[in-house]
């Protein structure tokens, strides 16, 4: 039977992943900084440090790397799971990333893509998923913005996707042979982030002034141009206003 590993199995993305994993059948190991009290497959491991790594991927057939921190550390991290990988005979490597990774000037995006491309030179067999932003990050975004008395509103489009969506995606991939970059994955819609913004204040009922925004720099100008988007590939069938309702 095999067995899968994956990365920040507790966190927003990972936690979906591992409970799709069990429900078929295969042996899921979680690896987190926090890991499930209790629970003898959850691993205490910070990959920025390494250790414990190696006992955590003994056996290990796959692994699905869904840890990362836009706060810095992700190339460190990965370079520790690629080497630990290939060192412990692991097949096949899944690594989710962002669309417009390649084209967006934003340093964790450089930092995602540096990862890819050292995942397609590591010799390990590999998948790379690349998908729009979720939900929950476009309603976190729109929660900090609501907190102004003027909401500023950029002028640029998003694309989310449900997080389980992403995770069932990579319950797949994990499942079936090394296959390279797939085809990206983007939510159900391109919408104009004033539309987020004015459905969330809906949803919220809150009564907010909102200004749009005209942003300089090389990162908003690459939003503006919709190097975010992949309207081709509207594959997610749940809407923002779907994943309001549910909250």
């Amino acid at each position: 039977m095999t067995r899968i590993l994956v990365t920040g199995g507790t966190g927003t993305l990972g936690r979906p992943v591992v409970e799709g994993l069990r429900r078929t059948g295969a042996r899921v190991r979680s690896l987190s900084r926090h890991p499930r009290d209790g629970d003898p497959d959850s691993f205490a491991v910070d990959l920025r440090r390494g250790t414990g790594l190696d006992r955590a991927l003994e056996g290990v057939d796959t692994v699905v790397h869904c840890a990362s921190s836009p706060a810095g550390g992700d190339l460190r991290a990965a370079a520790r799971l690629i080497r630990a990988a290939r060192q412990a005979g692991a097949g096949h490597l899944v690594y989710i990333s962002i669309v417009g990774v390649d084209r967006i000037p934003l340093g964790y995006y450089r930092d995602k893509y540096t990862v890819e491309r050292a995942l397609a030179a590591s010799g390990l067999g590999w998948t790379v998923l690349r998908a729009t932003q979720f939900h929950d990050l476009v309603a976190a975004v729109c929660a900090g913005a609501a907190r102004l008395p003027a909401v500023p509103v950029p002028r640029m489009a998003v694309q989310p996707v449900a997080v389980r969506e992403v995770a069932s995606r990579l319950v797949l991939l994990a499942r079936g042979e090394p296959r390279g970059r797939v085809p990206d994955m983007g939510g159900p819609a391109v919408e104009s982030f004033a539309g987020l913004m004015d459905a969330y204040l809906r949803h919220r009922g809150l009564s907010r002034r909102t200004v749009a925004v005209h942003p300089p720099g090389r990162v908003f100008a690459a939003l503006r141009r919709g190097e975010n988007l992949v309207p081709e590939r509207a594959v997610g069938t749940v809407s923002f206003a779907d994943h309001l309702a549910r909250l």
